[in-house]
């Protein structure tokens, strides 16, 4: 399966966001995508001013937007992230949109970026956003895909329950920062992928040093032995790569990681 990674710019005009993006898609769709990827917030600043005004309920202007790129193009689309009201409450959600524009999974944001770095970044999105509370895989083409969002891939726990579900490739949009991102960013997708044998796909804006947030960008796919098998630099841009899930078998049956657990004395599961 050809999947693209869309690293796209976010600017304060969330209609050019979405307008930016829908052309990124076509133009993945016509170079042979079936799976496409949008980054973390990519129709919003990612600053807590602009998450509750930008904010929009499942099936609003963007949802609809989003839901009809991904039929007008005929791919599974993973729309990034954007912040969704419900009621009175707003989560960083992401919608994932089958080829015929149907959702085909939401996954609300389930730990939140509340970081303080001596001499460096802070941030809280608990002062805006309600967690989510779902391990969340979906099917496309025979294959089973985990999703989370940026903050939650920090957790080995949720990877590897989506791994017991059956994913062999874990999204991820995410936009790490210039704090975060030298330190952690590809180590993190290089171990997630080797511990659970897995592709790791992270997804993030483009960098604009003179944003309200600056993005790391470096969007990444690594293979199920954790070898960077893609990856941008700070540019706008769309990777192209290709998933075989033969090879997260392949790469079980020669480190037999999971035949080797010893769940008689330890085990990850989850809580109903």
């Amino acid at each position: 399966m050809k999947i693209a990674l869309l690293q796209t710019p976010v600017g304060f005009d969330k209609q050019a966001n979405v307008d930016n993006a829908c052309a990124q898609v076509r133009e993945a769709a016509q170079s042979g995508a079936r799976l496409v990827v949008l980054p973390e917030m990519f129709c919003c600043p990612y600053s807590a001013q602009y998450f509750v005004p930008y904010a929009e309920p499942a099936g609003g202007p963007v949802w609809q937007a989003m839901s009809r790129c991904a039929a007008e193009n005929g791919i599974c689309l993973v729309a990034g992230s954007m912040p969704e009201r419900d009621g009175g409450r707003v989560y960083n959600t992401s919608f994932v949109f089958g080829p015929d524009g149907s959702q085909l999974a939401r996954h609300r944001k389930m730990h939140l970026f509340d970081v303080a770095f001596d001499g460096g970044q802070f941030f809280r999105e608990s002062d805006t956003f309600t967690p989510g509370e779902e391990v969340t895989t979906f099917d496309f083409e025979g294959i089973t895909f985990g999703l989370c969002i940026c903050f939650d891939f920090r957790f080995p726990e949720l990877s590897r329950l989506m791994a017991l579900r059956g994913a062999r490739a874990i999204i991820v949009p995410a936009a790490f920062n210039m704090t975060t991102g030298p330190l952690h960013w590809e180590t993190m997708f290089r171990q997630r992928a080797t511990d659970d044998q897995v592709y790791t796909v992270g997804v993030a804006p483009a960098r604009d040093e003179h944003g309200v947030y600056v993005s790391y960008a470096n969007s990444i796919l690594c293979s199920p032995l954790g070898q960077i098998l893609t990856r941008a630099e700070a540019d706008s841009c769309i990777l192209y790569s290709d998933l075989d899930p033969d090879a997260v078998s392949a790469a079980r049956r020669q480190l037999p990681l999971f035949s080797a657990r010893r769940t008689d004395i330890y085990t990850v599961c989850e809580q109903k």
